[in-house]
């Protein structure tokens, strides 16, 4: 057994964070879950960052340690990690603890599978069905309507003056093969304007660390109803993400961020997904299809790269958003926007935060495996 189990205490937890708000989340809320102690270690990575993953056993190569958090004895008995960046850095700390510290890592790892006690990964991921392997229906979080409840009084108290229902918007940016264009804020904006003109209320919007500036900037010019606007990063105010949540009538989000959907899920509120692809779905899209060539904004690094590793890369390593949305719309917990929303509802408890909480605290009462 661990040495803390021996020592009749709580297992020693580390969780591995970075720039990514979308993985430090999801790692807190598991760590958050287990009911034990935890320690945040935030790492900052290194431009060369990329080529440690392909190196066996683990390394500190890719991390720029004098910026980062320590990483000394004693060793954690326990790793939560998310992203590749942080897989090498897990690796290495396993063999520093002799074999001793397991690993658990959030959505789909670079390294062998063998290489982890436990991943919990989402169907945008390809990733088999495996002993060391729990699939979920979306990424973790810690919110639920309860917590959000407290929250909205005060929030709500801020926001008296705007016109109800209140939409909140929340922006992600360019991912994979979605790439958040100015034209592309600008029919999300004037759809807004269509229908919250129609229902009498106000917009609260907030973009994200992915956002572009020229996206963000238009959607704002475009918009010409009442609103009351976030810029990611802006630090003279606090941050409202989760008070929009907390007070949202319904809520709209652009379809690549997989946490902001799981987030905003959570609310139990009417759910509008607008798809950022080259062919959307949902009368909100505006566009008739062409072929990924014809968009010159695709002839980027990330949605050609993408596109390669659809088409050449093993199963395994490839990524489809798409799949997360259309259950979500399949299963009426979102609808397109443009569509009719489903009314709403909130899920009684996160079953899968639950369901990863419990395969961690079965694999911590087993003996350590030592793998690579």
């Amino acid at each position: 057994m661990v040495e803390a189990k021996e020592q009749g205490g709580a297992p020693r937890v580390w969780v591995l964070t970075g720039h990514k708000a979308g993985d430090n989340n999801q790692v807190l809320a598991l760590a958050g879950a287990l009911g034990w102690p935890f320690e945040v270690r935030r790492m900052v990575y290194r431009p060369w960052e990329l080529l440690t993953n392909r190196l066996p056993g683990g390394t500190l190569a890719g991390i720029d340690r004098a910026a980062s958090d320590p990483l000394q004895p004693p060793w954690p008995d326990l790793v939560i990690s998310a992203g590749r960046r942080n897989e090498p850095v897990a690796r290495w700390i396993r063999r520093r603890s002799g074999g001793r510290t397991r690993l658990v890592h959030l959505g789909r790892p670079w390294a062998p599978l063998e290489s982890y006690d436990l991943i919990v990964t989402t169907p945008q991921y390809f990733l088999p069905e495996r002993p060391n392997v729990l699939h979920v229906d979306l990424p973790l979080h810690a919110l639920d309507r309860q917590r959000l409840d407290r929250l909205a009084p005060a929030w709500e108290a801020r926001f008296r003056d705007l016109p109800r229902p209140w939409w909140v918007v929340l922006l992600g940016g360019d991912s994979g093969p979605f790439v958040f264009t100015p034209d592309k804020a600008g029919r999300l904006a004037a759809w807004l304007n269509e229908v919250v003109t129609q229902s009498g209320g106000s917009v609260l919007v907030t973009d994200s660390a992915r956002t572009p500036k020229a996206a963000y900037d238009a959607f704002l010019c475009r918009l010409d109803v009442p609103v009351h606007a976030f810029h990611w990063g802006d630090d003279s105010r606090e941050n409202p993400y989760r008070g929009y949540l907390a007070v949202a009538d319904r809520l709209v989000v652009t379809g690549e961020s997989m946490s902001m959907l799981a987030e905003a899920r959570s609310t139990g509120r009417p759910l509008y997904i607008f798809d950022l692809s080259d062919c959307p779905q949902g009368p909100a899209g505006g566009r008739r299809c062409r072929p990924w060539w014809r968009w010159r904004h695709n002839f980027r690094y990330r949605p050609l790269s993408h596109r390669l590793a659809m088409r050449i890369a093993p199963r395994r390593m490839r990524r489809d958003v798409a799949r997360i949305q259309q259950r979500l719309v399949a299963s009426g917990a979102a609808a397109w926007a443009g569509q009719e929303a489903p009314p709403g509802r909130a899920p009684a408890a996160d079953e899968d935060l639950a369901r990863a909480a419990a395969r961690v605290r079965a694999l911590l009462a087993q003996p350590p495996g030592g793998g690579g």
